[in-house]
């Protein structure tokens, strides 16, 4: 008799492990998001070394955080999965927990920025990045709490199972050289491939792709730069570092308040809103940096951008499990952080080139902020189309037949009209009486 493992099938606990999960995503996203934040300090220091312009330079930024964020290759091994993991555990305060786990990427560079900038005073850039390597590997430490879990949409029937089964079966008796071993093989693949990445055909999804491509290209430059322009404006190293402080907690709150507030009633339905408007108001802040040459001035908007930045990246998870579902969520999220790798790659070199052209930072700033601002405006465009065509959809059906009624769930429409007009017919049937001939009387 074979030995079977017993797998519970459940709904998301919102609790429990779950909370430990979010603890193993806090301390992922410290040891991934928030160190790459702090390559930045760095910056001038490699500039100096190498003797290298800033596009050049940028390129060593660029290069760790597109790796990063492509799936299967550098923190992405930890990050990704981990980021997965808690929209398993949590539906109903999804966004709360997410908005507690990504707050590790400010609290990291809260606490990393001015650590980072004192151990390079003390040990020179290569002392720092050798500690930091060794903090990086406390990311083992969180994948043993990562305890895998299984949902009630994950759960495959009997009926699968036995023609998975019956499917392997097949295979050893099949000699693997033969061509029908390999068709069979390619069919399965390519359906298996299918149905995980069916969400790529989702209009919805590639909206949002397409905007996470705007979006990433206009974020990622500011944490290499921020340092950099303030130092160019007369701010201290101490003070230079202590703005990437203040934008780390301040990406706290942001984080927390943000995933908190969206998992109220009244805005529960609007997150997708929310987003797009966190986003906005970033690329807002972008083109008002080039006036701001000044501690006092620069503190304030490191704060606006910080609680806006922390915003949107913790609804980034929760608007792609809206569009997809959980069954989806993490090949989903995966497509998503590949796609912030391509800006993520280009930006920052893009940005130096264009301060080293113009001798300022103005033109680099500005582009960043209209990308973000098109991300948001391109998001806004397509939900607002959207509804338009479901507004459209229903007064045609309602003018074709009036007994024609509409009931819409997502982009799939369900037409009852020949239910109505079965009924109809059964109700005149049952009150016009039978006419019965009788025999005529003699």
């Amino acid at each position: 008799m074979e030995k079977g493992t017993r797998v519970r099938s459940t709904s998301p606990p919102d609790g429990g492990w779950g909370w430990m999960i979010v603890a193993g995503c806090f301390l992922v996203t410290i040891c991934t998001r928030a160190v790459t934040r702090c390559i930045s300090i760095f910056f001038v220091e490699f500039q100096t070394y190498f003797t290298q312009d800033y596009a050049q330079t940028a390129w060593i930024h660029s290069i760790v955080d597109c790796v990063t964020m492509l799936c299967g290759l550098g923190f992405a091994l930890c990050y990704s999965p981990a980021i997965a993991m808690v929209g398993k555990y949590f539906s109903r305060r999804k966004a709360l927990a997410y908005g507690i786990a990504m707050s590790g990427s400010g609290i990291g560079t809260f606490i990393l920025a001015p650590v980072v900038q004192l151990l390079i005073e003390q040990f020179s850039w290569r002392g720092a990045l050798l500690i930091l390597g060794g903090f990086v590997l406390n990311l083992c430490v969180c994948g043993a709490l990562m305890r895998p879990i299984t949902l009630k949409e994950d759960q495959t029937t009997p009926e699968q199972n036995h023609i998975s089964r019956t499917e392997k079966q097949d295979f050893k008796r099949v000699s693997p050289c033969s061509t029908l071993t390999k068709k069979w093989v390619h069919t399965c693949l390519c359906c298996s491939l299918q149905q995980e990445y069916s969400f790529l055909l989702m209009s919805d999804f590639v909206v949002l792709a397409i905007s996470v491509l705007f979006m990433a290209y206009g974020c990622s430059p500011l944490f290499v730069y921020l340092v950099p322009y303030a130092l160019s404006v007369g701010v201290s190293h101490q003070q230079a570092a202590f703005l990437m402080s203040i934008l780390g907690v301040i990406d706290i709150i942001g984080n927390i308040t943000f995933g908190w507030l969206t998992d109220r009633r009244c805005l529960k339905n609007y997150r997708y809103v929310c987003y797009l408007f966190a986003v906005g108001l970033d690329g807002l802040c972008y083109l008002c940096l080039p006036m701001l040459q000044s501690l006092p001035l620069l503190v304030p908007f490191s704060c606006t951008f910080g609680y806006f930045d922390g915003a949107y990246v913790t609804l980034i998870p929760v608007v792609t499990a809206e569009i997809v579902g959980t069954t989806s969520l993490s090949s989903a999220l995966g497509v998503v952080y590949f796609l912030h790798a391509v800006p993520y790659l280009v930006s920052p070199p893009i940005a130096g080139r264009l301060v080293d052209m113009t001798g300022s930072y103005t033109a680099a700033f500005l582009l960043c902020g209209f990308s973000m601002i098109l991300s948001s405006v391109l998001l806004g465009f397509a939900r607002l189309v959207k509804k338009m065509r479901k507004t459209q959809l229903w007064f045609l059906a309602k003018e074709s037949d009036p007994k024609l009624q509409l009931w819409t769930n997502g982009s799939v429409a369900y037409s009852v009209a020949r239910e109505l007009d079965h009924k109809d017919e059964q109700s005149v049937a049952l009150t016009v009486p039978r006419y019965s001939p009788t025999r005529p009387v003699a």
